[in-house]
């Protein structure tokens, strides 16, 4: 599953920009990055999903007969 799909890094070295690069792997398993990533999609997804319900545009779904 891909989450981010183009990367390019900017480097900002003593107040200039050098080349864009863009790496060759993705965020590893342990990074530092790793659960602020997920905290900032979480927090996304549950604005959206809070949105929604107080535009009362959030509907359930049956997943079979006879539910709830």
């Amino acid at each position: 599953m891909l989450l981010v799909t183009i990367v390019e890094f900017k480097v900002n070295l003593n107040g200039d920009l050098i080349r864009p690069f863009v790496p060759s792997r993705g965020i590893r398993q342990g990074c530092p990055l790793s659960p602020y990533l997920f905290i900032l999609c979480s927090e996304g997804l549950s604005a959206l999903l809070k949105k929604a319900e107080f535009e009362n545009n959030l509907h359930g779904c049956k997943v079979i007969r006879g539910a709830p």
